[in-house]
């Protein structure tokens, strides 16, 4: 994307004062991020190629299709430029590795996960923000409640029921679905409906891998996502603000997408318990909402499901909730956000961009659509 205004230091000296030592990038740590850029540049060219990771392509057979060894070329470039980057000390998205860890003493375990081209170059946004800024109203409807009261939540023993219009309904336990795929991470927007915005940098995989293996029908046109409902765990179910468990629903081809993430983990560890722990949805061009956490079942069905908000508040609530800036909620506009920990509540909130950046990726998934009808 093409700036119309000065970079930082170019500014500054046309202001008539040059730069701080402070203020200058060292040249070998704009080098490698620059590799590292470059490098995802490259797989964007290379079609279904930016889906796969550079782990994915090492681990690949020599011969095999997509193998390093007989990739397309600048293929290999491409993997020698993520790991020029992650060398010099930066993560895939040419930003500082350190950014992507939690802090010591969270006591979570950690993850390893492979980079993932499917990642933004934003920065993310810090630890301390992501997990005690939620929503989450199995816990409270104040965005500080599930940092203080998720702790009573009991993450294992758990298990995932995927049923329905499958040939294969299974049950996975949390350690079949924390090794079902190979890890990525992926650094993703997230849009609130509430007009704030996050970078975060999930842990997880397609959505898709655990679908494929339950097979599903023909008759399979919509998924449902059923959260847990436990008073004992959850004080906030004593609020009626929505019916639980809380639902959530995407047509078969949006779950198919391979945006669409099975995430169980964020900063380098497992989820916290505030974040949707042990198992949540990502689905990054939809309003957070849609992103059901600390999921219990998924049931593959023929008919559209009835969602929890839209149940509660269907003159507000469509069932897609696509991030559109175009379309206002009923009670404010969508077309600005402020960026949690980067924008102020008085400086000038940044536009929202249509499908939360993702268009490029998922607009064919709405081609001929009304999407103010379809909202």
């Amino acid at each position: 994307m093409k700036s119309t205004t000065l970079s930082c230091l170019a500014r500054e000296r046309v202001l008539g004062r040059e730069p701080r030592a402070s203020e200058v990038t060292a040249q070998e740590v704009w080098a490698a991020r620059r590799r590292s850029l470059e490098a995802l540049g490259a797989l964007a060219t290379l079609g279904t190629a930016p889906l796969r990771t550079v782990a994915a392509l090492r681990a690949a057979p020599s011969g095999a299709p997509g193998a390093l060894g007989t990739a397309p070329p600048g293929v290999a470039g491409v993997a020698a430029g993520l790991t020029a980057g992650l060398t010099a000390g930066l993560g895939a998205n040419g930003v500082s590795a350190a950014s992507l860890r939690a802090p010591p003493g969270t006591g979570l375990a950690r993850l390893e996960a492979a980079p993932s081209a499917s990642s933004t170059i934003e920065k993310p946004t810090a630890h301390q923000d992501v997990t005690t800024y939620n929503n989450f109203y199995e816990f409270g409807t104040d965005k500080e409640d599930p940092a203080l009261y998720a702790k009573s939540l009991r993450t294992r023993p758990w298990s995932v029921r995927v049923e329905g219009e499958v040939a294969r309904p299974q049950t996975f336990d949390i350690e079949q679905l924390l090794k079902l795929a190979p890890l990525e991470e992926r650094i993703y927007r997230m849009r609130c409906v509430e007009g704030w915005s996050m970078v975060i940098p999930w842990i997880g995989y397609p959505l898709s891998e655990v679908l494929r293996r339950v097979e599903p029908r023909s008759q399979a046109k919509f998924v449902e996502f059923v959260t847990l409902a436990d008073r004992q765990q959850m004080p906030g179910l004593r609020s009626s603000v929505i019916q639980w468990p809380y639902t959530e629903g995407l047509r078969i081809d949006e779950a198919m997408h391979p945006l669409t993430l099975m995430c169980v983990g964020l900063y380098g560890e497992v989820l916290a318990n505030q974040n949707g722990a042990p198992v949540r949805l990502v689905v990054p061009w939809k309003y957070g909402f849609k992103s059901a956490k600390s999921l219990v079942s998924i049931r593959l069905v023929e008919k559209q499901p009835l969602t929890s908000w839209m149940r509660s508040a269907p003159q507000e609530y469509g069932f897609f909730s696509n991030v559109n800036p175009e379309v206002a909620h009923p009670r404010w506009s969508q077309a600005t956000e402020r960026r949690i920990g980067e924008d102020g509540l008085l400086s000038r909130k940044r536009k929202t961009l249509m499908f939360n950046g993702y268009a490029e990726q998922v607009a064919t998934l709405y081609a001929g659509m009304d999407l103010r009808k379809f909202y």
